[in-house]
């Protein structure tokens, strides 16, 4: 006799519950004539959520989701603007060699740095970004020069995403060379995750969670938070998209 569908679901749905009343009931009995036990609990799951509420209200967002307040373009001709929950760079035109920047107004020292990224695949033209940490534009240097760390966004074969290059400096201080699972780390096409850890001279990053770049060097230790948009010699205008980017102060 075959048994259909609807009747199979029925069973097992059946058999869910019991397993959850079980469940259920022998937690209760195992607290019966023991309030301490239950009190315990219950304490350590308030200590718990008192803890993870705390460690959220440490992160800062740097995007609002509404405006760009806070940011100040520095740099090329690409332009920056917002949607949904998104901030979405566009290339400037060929003709436009110079690197575009958006940065925060604020400067940040120790701290863990969050975000998500998803680039526009140009498989026959220069595409590439990252975000400057640590960074600085001074009059005294090179007439306002954008410089200082990068986490390197790159869909090139390179495969050095997660990599840090000191733009407008010394160029590829960590290019990953020694870590074949983080060249492997990044996706093409999809939303990639990003984190950034600077504690003092320590610089740590980690792509899709996979370990990355760690780097020692104590040339810097603050500066602002910028989204760059690398020139390009796509006469097509390229895109970069950022999201959920948030800091928080070691």
């Amino acid at each position: 006799m075959q048994i259909s569908t609807v009747v199979l679901n029925n069973i097992y749905l059946g058999m869910f519950k019991n397993i959850l009343y079980i469940i259920l009931f022998g937690t209760l009995f195992s607290n019966c004539g023991n309030p301490e036990s239950s009190n315990d609990t219950n304490n350590q799951l308030a200590t718990d959520l008192q803890a993870e509420n705390e460690q959220e209200a440490a992160w800062e967002y740097l995007f609002d989701g509404k405006t760009l307040n806070g940011w100040k373009k520095l740099g090329g001709d690409a332009t920056y603007h917002i949607e949904g929950d998104m901030i979405v760079g566009t290339t400037a035109p060929v003709s436009d060699t110079t690197n575009s920047f958006l940065v925060t107004e604020k400067f940040y020292g120790n701290f863990m740095l969050e975000f998500e990224v998803i680039l526009d695949l140009a498989p026959n033209n220069y595409h590439n970004s990252g975000v400057q940490i640590r960074s600085n534009s001074l009059p005294e240097y090179r007439n306002g020069l954008v410089h200082g760390y990068q986490v390197e966004i790159d869909p090139d074969t390179t495969a050095r995403s997660g990599g840090i290059y000191d733009e407008g400096r010394r160029g590829w201080v960590h290019d990953l060379h020694d870590n074949p699972a983080a060249k492997k780390a990044f996706i093409l096409g999809e939303w990639n995750f990003y984190k950034v850890e600077a504690d003092g001279p320590h610089i740590k990053t980690w792509l899709n969670n996979v370990p990355a770049a760690d780097y020692v060097d104590s040339l810097t230790s603050t500066g602002f938070i910028g989204l760059q948009v690398h020139a390009t010699d796509s006469e097509k205008p390229l895109q970069i998209k950022w999201r959920n980017i948030r800091i928080k102060a070691l």
